[in-house]
C-alpha cells in the first residue's frame, strides 16, 4: 500500500524559511515522480513544484519560482521542499503526491493518483 507522509509544516513569519518532507512508503521510490500541491481556503488546488524520479527535471509554479527547490533523498525515500522568502500568500494545506510513474504530469491534480494528508503552512505576522 502507498503511503505518503508529509511534515515540517508550521506557522512563521514573512521571509522566514521551512523544509517540508514527504516520506513515501510502499512503492519502489525511485521509480515515482513526486510533485507537491498546495490548497489555500476558497481556492483551487495548485501545482507547487514536481520533481521527476531520477531528479533529472523539475518544475515549479511561477510564483515560488527562485523562493523553493524540491529534492530528494532516494536512500531515505523522501521529497523535500525548501521554502524560502515566505510570502503570507504561501499560506496553504500543503500535499505531496505522486503520479505513480517516472515523470511529472503536470499541474493538474487529477494527474495524481497517491496523495498524503497534508501540512498546513501559514505565514503571518
Amino acid at each position: 500500500q502507498v503511503q505518503l507522509v508529509e511534515s515540517g509544516g508550521g506557522l512563521v513569519q514573512p521571509g522566514s524559511s521551512l523544509r517540508l518532507s514527504c516520506a513515501v512508503s510502499g512503492v519502489t521510490f525511485n521509480y515515482y515522480a513526486i510533485a507537491w500541491f498546495r490548497q489555500a481556503p476558497g481556492k483551487e488546488r495548485e501545482g507547487v513544484s514536481c520533481i521527476s524520479s531520477s531528479a533529472g527535471s523539475a518544475y515549479y509554479l511561477d510564483s515560488v519560482k527562485g523562493r523553493f527547490t524540491i529534492s530528494r533523498d532516494n536512500a531515505k525515500n523522501t521529497v523535500y521542499l525548501q521554502m524560502n522568502s515566505l510570502k503570507p500568500e504561501d499560506t496553504a494545506v500543503y500535499y505531496c503526491a505522486s503520479p505513480a510513474e517516472r515523470y511529472c504530469r503536470g499541474e493538474n491534480y487529477l494527474r495524481y493518483n497517491h496523495w498524503g494528508q497534508g501540512a498546513q503552512v501559514t505565514v503571518s505576522s
